[in-house]
């Protein structure tokens, strides 16, 4: 999939960057989003290939990164195959590789005092199979207790997201399932919630299982804004409400939060599992 960017007259070309991987690509995606976020200004293409898994794909591949490399700048490659004879041709091609197992795996040989198996998908496959139901039991999970639908098994939540509405509770909830495993759900706070400044009932059992989500006024009326224009859930006055008796909620109940506003769902989730010491 790439990602185009309007590009002005007489602008040189964008360099291509590739995502290749013997699995599913979300490896390489993350490893190499993540060192190309210290160059910002930078224009690119993205395109990410997975599923190599003969050496025939890898040199379609190739082929494929040397005739982007003939008609533009040089192509950027991030790679997590594992397999020997893949990497091999991949190595060939006339990008810039940046092998992000490879550079690792003997060393991690030497240490370990044995091979590695070279076999493909086993960060993102099945792998471990009681780990990946886990994850699927709890994507289940916050499914069933998104937004307040279900209280049944609460007691089973390792973590209850709280927030006004459109603070990002539903994806912070369902990353952390199926990333984490965590069995997580998730409750909105609504106006009424705030006349006491207790939690809500169904939570008060859970209080030490609770994290609070806030927001910036202006950027929480954007986003609903974008659900319910011109209403009074999505004006200024309405956000600014909610979020201040949010905070002071959290506070009462000496409830842990974070504010989102500018934070991505990865960012949000770390914040939870340090702050609430959640692991699996």
């Amino acid at each position: 999939m790439a990602e185009h960017h309007s590009v002005g007259a007489g602008s040189p070309p964008a360099p291509t960057v590739f995502f290749l991987s013997d699995s599913t690509g979300i490896t390489a995606e993350t490893l190499g989003n993540t060192l190309l976020t210290q160059f910002p200004g930078q224009r690119l293409e993205r395109r990410t290939i997975p599923f190599i898994t003969t050496v025939e794909q890898a040199r379609e591949v190739v082929a494929l990164i040397d005739n982007v490399a003939a008609t533009g700048p040089v192509p950027i490659i991030f790679s997590t195959a594992v397999g020997p004879d893949i990497r091999a041709v991949l190595a060939q091609s006339r990008g810039r590789l940046f092998d992000l197992f490879g550079a690792h795996i003997g060393q991690l040989e030497e240490t370990l005092g044995a091979p590695a198996n070279g076999k493909p998908g086993q960060a993102h496959g099945v792998g471990d199979a009681v780990r990946y139901h886990s994850r699927m039991a709890a994507v289940e999970y916050a499914i069933e207790h998104d937004d307040g639908q279900s209280l049944r098994a609460l007691e089973r939540a390792e973590l209850i997201l709280i927030a006004p509405s459109r603070c990002g509770k539903t994806p912070t909830t369902m990353y952390l399932a199926l990333q984490h495993g965590i069995l997580a759900a998730n409750f909105p706070l609504v106006e009424e919630d705030f006349d006491n400044m207790t939690l809500p009932k169904p939570l008060l059992p859970f209080a030490g299982k609770c994290f609070g989500l806030t927001s910036q006024p202006v950027r929480l009326s954007q986003i609903r804004q974008e659900r319910r224009p011109g209403s009074n859930y999505a004006s200024l006055n309405q956000c600014t409400f909610e979020l201040r008796n949010a905070e002071d909620m959290y506070r009462a109940n000496d409830i842990p939060y974070v504010n989102s506003a500018s934070m991505s769902v990865e960012e949000i989730s770390a914040t939870v599992l340090q702050r609430m010491q959640l692991h699996h």
